[in-house]
Order: structure tokens, then sequence, then C-alpha cells
């Protein structure tokens, strides 16, 4: 069966069946790159249950505008374009897993 790709962000976030976990970050903020291996431990812990997006706001600012990215990194979960959560700043992995667990739609 052929994958069909998205065309946008925004239809990737309206359209999963999964929730998705958004990443928003840039190459040159610090903390984000101490959070990208805890976001892929996040993806493979949790595959299967949702999918995971790196944004890099610098490439794409027009969707860190929309949702009003004035922080990063910044990590939100949406569902069916619903945001289910939010978060701003370096967390360590028990607590970003404990906030992906709590905002996963049963």
């Amino acid at each position: 069966m052929e994958k069909v790709l998205p065309k946008s962000f925004n239809e990737l976030i309206e359209t999963s069946n999964l929730p998705v976990l958004v990443d928003f970050w840039a190459e040159w903020c610090g903390p984000c790159k101490m959070i990208s291996p805890l976001i892929q431990k996040i993806a493979s812990e949790f595959k299967g249950q949702l999918l995971t997006v790196k944004v890099n706001v610098d490439d794409k600012p027009a969707i860190a505008s929309q949702y009003q990215i004035s922080g990063i990194p910044t990590i939100m979960m949406f569902h069916k374009g619903k945001i289910l959560m939010r978060l701003t700043g370096g967390l360590p992995y028990p607590a970003l897993r404990t906030q992906v667990l709590q905002h996963l739609p049963k």
C-alpha cells in the first residue's frame, strides 16, 4: 500500500489519526539540541501511538507565528487539529514523558 504524505503541516495535524507531537526548534538553540534526543526517545517509546515532527522555526516562520511560538524549544501535541499540550523550555525526560502520557487521547 502506498503511503500518502500530507501536503502541509496543517493538513498533517488536522487529519492524522494519531496525535502529532511537534518539536519547534532552531539550529542555534542549545536547549533544543538537548531536548532533541528526548523527543526521539518519546518517538520510539510511543511508536504506533503518536507521530513526532520537528519544525525549524527559522525555516518555517509562518507556522511558528501561527502557533505563537515565542520561546524554543516548544513542544506541542495536536490531535485532529486541536491542541492537546504545549510545553516551553527544556524538560527532563521523566517530566516530558509524564506530560505526553497525560495528554495522549485515550
